[in-house]
């Protein structure tokens, strides 16, 4: 399958590819881990790597992406990256040079895109989970508007080719698009989308507004402890998605990646397992019919794997919200 052909448009003239590959790698896994597998996600018809300076792989997914530009497998334009600016560095002074740092350690030019990782601003400085002597992570507090004028700038800079959003609610968003001298929209809003939590309030909404929905935790989720509530079901267990993907000959996990794609949704997968990462690649080779989407649909319970909890008590904080 050629990959390279499905593409969305994004709302400043870009196009990003509607599967991705997230780089994230669990504390537990050692990081040249995201060396191997981003090479091999390039070889198998990945053209879209989502990263951030949070996830600490930045220098292996940059190594990655240049020694398949080196052999020839892809050129520098065939991908788009995506990197996102972490809640330490959410004051405006701090916005360019913290995307610097990004392209300093992939040793790239520009990225494609450049997200807001999390609406919720943490202490500035070298901890990027600033911690008092509780234990308790220390809030900063910061006008995201102006965090967004920032951007802005790198934008007109050549930095990044795009800029957008990530976790952020409606009415977050709102508060961005109805920003006085507002430069650019947020293309984008990256937020963990299944079909245990479909966001289909928050898709409606970004749809309205020509942004789109980037999903993330597309299967659940990888159980990462003190980041994901560890008592929620297993998505992929669920009768009604093994049903649907026995009826179409494929995996719970193809089906539930094609479910997205088929609502407009760009979709991110995670793998660090060579047969899945190629079999993921398959979810072109398929559709789902409107009675499947509409069971799909039926399945939504409101289940949020990531909680992010460490921001609960700040003002900004996403998920408080209904959508």
């Amino acid at each position: 399958m050629d990959l390279k052909s499905q593409k969305v448009k994004l709302n400043d003239g870009h196009f990003i590819p509607v599967l991705g590959f997230g780089t994230a790698v669990p504390p537990e896994v050692p990081r040249s881990e995201a060396l191997e597998a981003t090479k091999f996600a390039i070889e198998v018809g990945f053209r879209h790597i989502d990263c951030a300076r949070v996830y600490q792989t930045e220098e292996q997914v940059g190594q990655a992406i240049r020694s398949k530009i080196a052999d020839g497998t892809v050129k520098r334009e065939d991908i788009f990256y995506t990197s996102k600016l972490w809640c330490t560095f959410l004051r405006p002074d701090l916005v360019q040079p913290a995307l610097e740092k990004s392209l300093k350690d992939l040793q790239l030019d520009y990225v494609d895109l450049y997200l807001i990782h999390f609406p919720v601003s943490m202490k500035p400085g070298e901890e990027l989970l600033p911690k008092d002597e509780n234990g308790k992570i220390i809030l900063d507090s910061v006008d995201l508007c102006r965090t967004w004028e920032a951007l802005e700038k790198c934008k007109d800079a050549g930095l990044t080719k795009s800029i957008g959003v990530s976790n952020f609610n409606h009415k977050q968003l709102e508060k961005i698009l109805n920003k006085p001298g507002l430069k650019y929209k947020p293309v984008c809003n990256q937020v963990e989308c299944h079909p245990y939590l479909n966001q289909s309030k928050l898709l409606d909404f970004c749809k309205s507004r020509d942004i789109v929905l980037v999903a993330y935790s597309a299967l659940g989720s990888q159980r990462i402890k003190g980041w994901v509530n560890q008592n929620h079901p297993v998505l992929l267990e669920d009768p009604v998605l093994c049903a649907i993907a026995k009826k179409n000959k494929q995996t719970p996990a193809l089906v539930a990646l094609r479910y997205q794609i088929q609502r407009g949704v760009v979709v991110l997968i995670k793998s660090f397992n060579k047969k899945r990462i190629k079999e993921n690649i398959q979810v072109f080779d398929f559709e789902l019919s409107p009675e499947d989407m509409k069971a799909i649909d039926g399945i939504h319970r409101n289940i949020r794997y990531n909680e992010i909890l460490f921001g609960v008590d700040h003002p900004d904080y996403p998920f408080s919200e209904e959508y």
